[in-house]
């Protein structure tokens, strides 16, 4: 587990260089790692860096930080694509006007869903636009690889106030000396050495956890919590083109079934068992299967 701490709070500064040596070197996109090692090479020559015993942790601090921000560009570059894309919906429905009759039937498919699976679903919520759910004190979003937390504390929170234990099927967040925030048995185990947390501008705590099990959606963060309807959630279809193929066939199939049960429509395995049947009752004319029944 990596435990993140306030760069900027920790850091001791390197001392000014002695030799005033300018620094000179050239980007080459294909090769940044080779850059960074000029780079550090040169440091480690021209200041005491390198000889503190923190420095390995400023650095993977450092680094993770910019890795935050790039992938926080990333996903608001994405976020706007896609309300960009939600303006062309009325000239698709133009160019397709069969859309509105399917709209039709699935709506009717609703009506028609049977009592019991609105039983299933009472007392569960709609989960947010994260496929996660928003609490009172915390809030927490999901893809079926990772879950992220996010924690809001009083402005001006240090790092070292903060008491986070990240545990296999364990998660106990908060402040030192304060009743733990989040404290309870995970939906479902994770990958400790996967998992990390921060502070994010010293006004709330950031962990995320790394899956186990990458091919499920979890109903909850800790046990005991309110639950979500894993029905109603909607994976970034702009994602499954990162994913190997084993990987995207599974989520492609879990979307599927999710939709046809939403519909009250039998999944792909119950369709799969009903092909079956019918090709045995082909070959098995001599047969009597009119008491047979699907399991």
């Amino acid at each position: 587990m990596a435990i993140l701490s306030d760069y900027e709070e920790d850091r001791n500064p390197a001392k000014p260089s002695s030799s005033g040596k300018p620094f000179n070197a050239e980007l080459d996109p294909s090769n940044p790692l080779g850059f960074l090692e000029t780079v550090f090479d040169f440091v480690s020559r021209e200041s005491d860096l390198f000889k503190s015993d923190a420095v390995v942790r400023d650095l993977n601090t450092l680094v993770r930080s910019v890795k935050e921000k790039v992938d926080a560009e990333e996903r608001g570059r994405k976020k706007k694509e896609r309300a960009d894309g939600n303006g062309n919906v009325e000239k698709r429905t133009e160019k397709e006007p069969r859309a509105s009759a399917s709209a039709s039937v699935k709506e009717g498919n609703k009506e028609a869903v049977p009592a019991e699976d609105e039983k299933k679903t009472a007392g569960k919520q709609a989960p947010n636009k994260g496929n996660g759910l928003d609490l009172d004190k915390y809030s927490w979003v999901q893809t079926l690889q990772e879950v992220t937390i996010n924690i809001p504390v009083s402005p001006g929170t240090k790092s070292r106030f903060i008491s986070c234990e990240i545990k296999k099927n364990h998660l106990k967040v908060g402040l030192k000396g304060q009743s733990p925030i989040i404290d309870g048995e995970l939906f479902q185990s994770i990958k400790v050495e996967d998992c990390f947390w921060s502070l994010e501008d010293q006004k709330s705590i950031s962990v995320l956890l790394t899956k186990q099990n990458q091919m499920e959606w979890w109903k909850c963060l800790v046990k005991g919590d309110p639950e979500i309807d894993t029905q109603k959630v909607e994976p970034e279809s702009s994602k499954l083109s990162d994913l190997d193929p084993e990987t995207r066939t599974t989520v492609e199939k879990m979307m599927f079934d999710q939709r046809q049960k939403s519909m009250g429509l039998p999944t792909s395995d119950e369709m799969q068992k009903q092909e079956l049947l019918k090709k045995f009752m082909a070959e098995h004319p001599e047969m009597d299967f009119s008491k047979a029944k699907m399991v």
